[in-house]
């Protein structure tokens, strides 16, 4: 899919044609501890606006892991105005700009990040700390657009029939979505995400 088909069909931009180029480059080389260093731009520019124009870019993860972490994420819309909402439990951050009316909207938005190699063997005991239960539950907890009952959960246990671990339950689930489900590009923003309606319809392409 080309960049600016992808821009407009995941919604990044609600007016016109955008245009996009995303560069990549790597700054620094490996470090002892084995982090490198790059520095990501995307510009985004709304050939054909009409009226007020929104445009919405995700920005590099906003909290640390072991294999990813940000050293900072900078925008700049210059006939606009731009802010950067977080959403901490997910470690995720939005940039958002709004363009009026007879302005040529470009948002640009500069990441720099660090990342490592970062390997886990499932089927060995490993020395992971122990897990903090209210960011289990935060990640477990069912939504309207992902409900955890119903034929959500009906569907899940049919999957994991016959499988013992977490593991094994987990590899099934992912096969199944591999197997089951395909992309539609004639699905604006490739759809709602709506899982509940997928099932009950059959439809689960988006």
């Amino acid at each position: 899919m080309k960049r600016r088909e992808f821009l407009r069909s995941a919604g990044l931009v609600s007016a016109g044609l955008a245009l996009s180029n995303v560069s990549v480059g790597e700054l620094f080389a490996e470090s002892d501890a084995g982090w490198r260093t790059f520095e990501i731009t995307t510009r985004v520019e709304v050939l054909k606006p009409s009226g007020t124009t929104h445009v919405w870019l995700p920005a590099a993860l906003i909290q640390k892991t072991a294999y990813q972490r940000t050293l900072s994420n900078k925008y700049h819309a210059a006939a606009g105005r731009a802010g950067m909402t977080q959403l901490k439990p997910d470690a995720l951050g939005i940039v958002s700009a709004t363009f009026p009316a007879g302005q040529m909207p470009v948002l640009t938005l500069t990441s720099r990040v660090q990342t490592k190699n970062h390997s886990v063997d499932l089927s060995k005991p490993g020395n992971a700390p122990k897990a903090n239960h209210a960011e289990l539950e935060f990640f477990r907890r069912p939504t309207r657009l992902l409900p955890s009952d119903g034929i959500v959960m009906t569907t899940a246990m049919d999957i994991t029939k016959g499988a013992n671990t977490d593991v094994d339950k987990a590899r099934a689930i992912y096969e199944w979505i591999v197997e089951k489900t395909f992309r539609d590009p004639k699905v604006k923003g490739c759809g709602l995400g709506d899982i509940r309606f997928m099932l009950e319809s059959g439809d689960l392409g988006g």
